[in-house]
């Protein structure tokens, strides 16, 4: 559960780059290290993104991360069979624009995955993908790679704005906002071909 300033997506978007901002700056393994040592810094930075006095880096800077990193699979490692994978569904139809948004189809949407992980990872979210492959893990998104989590923060950002729901909370009816009302947000407009 995020932080109890956390009400909205758009905020628990904000506070998961936090903590990965936190996580880099401090070369730490998690975001349970993160947080217990350094809780002042994310609750600031989230601060500063939620109220527009700080801006997360463009895209375009996990693009070059992720292109001088190895060739292997960023879900799983490995090196065979790599292909490009959207990492929010190409299949997403929040409006009729989605099959030409730049978002969706672009390269700053895509990773390079194994066939294994790209087919086990179909239309699923990235949130909803790591909590099946860590069922026990209460903290499963942390073994997100950082490089990862930042794409699709950011790209899933533009997606809820532009389907009008970037300002909801807790969408799954657990009763609680997490990680996964993110992709349950997304779920609902992805198309199953």
């Amino acid at each position: 559960m995020p932080d109890r300033e956390v009400k909205t997506i758009r905020e628990l978007l904000f506070y998961q780059y936090a903590k990965l901002i936190a996580r880099s700056a401090f070369k730490l393994p998690d975001g349970v290290a993160v947080k217990r040592d350094h809780y002042g810094f994310i609750k600031n930075t989230f601060r500063e993104l939620r109220d527009g006095r700080r801006k997360w880096s463009d895209i375009v800077r996990e693009d070059w991360q992720l292109t001088e990193a190895d060739r292997a699979c960023l879900y799983c490692r490995a090196t065979s069979q790599l292909a490009h994978e959207h990492i929010v569904p190409s299949s997403l139809l929040v409006n009729d624009r989605c099959p030409t948004c730049d978002t969706v189809q672009g390269i700053h949407n895509q990773v390079l995955a194994c066939r294994t992980c790209n087919s086990s990872k179909g239309t699923m979210g990235l949130y909803v993908f790591y909590y099946d492959r860590f069922p026990g893990d209460r903290k499963f998104y942390d073994r997100i790679p950082s490089l990862l989590e930042k794409k699709y923060l950011k790209t899933v950002f533009d997606c809820l704005t532009c389907a009008g729901c970037i300002e909801s909370g807790d969408l799954d009816g657990d009763g609680a906002l997490t990680v996964l009302d993110i992709d349950f947000a997304l779920a609902r407009f992805v198309q199953h071909r």
